[in-house]
């Protein structure tokens, strides 16, 4: 079988780059996401920065970016106190987003064998 170079070069070019044609997050907001996931998940540094990688990776894979950025906002949105907080923790139209996001959190955090406190 002859396979034309250029044609090689392509179909190489192409899978070694496949992830970045992926729902790709931007690299400051992978490193806070690791940074928050090893805060809130103590346990061996190498193992747990594994982890919190895998765990970023399978939420790309379900998500877009600015999709996450909405659900995790009013997920840590909702912890203010007070009246400030209280807008988002009774207004129901933000509910179907936080719970997608808290079981999506679950989800790749038992995929990735994070162990909830």
């Amino acid at each position: 079988m002859n396979i034309p170079r250029s044609l090689a070069a392509v179909t190489t070019l192409l899978v070694l780059s496949g992830p970045t044609f992926a729902n790709d997050f931007p690299t400051v907001d992978r490193v806070l996401y690791v940074q928050e996931c090893m805060r809130n998940n103590p346990g061996p540094n190498f193992e747990m920065v594994n982890k919190c990688s895998c765990a970023l990776d399978a939420l790309a894979r379900e998500v877009k970016f600015d999709e996450y950025v909405e659900m995790a906002t009013i997920a840590n949105a909702i912890s203010i106190g007070g009246e400030r907080g209280s807008e988002l923790r009774d207004n129901e139209t933000v509910k179907p987003a936080l719970k997608r996001y808290r079981e999506l959190q679950s989800q790749v955090q038992k995929g990735c064998f994070i162990n909830p406190r």
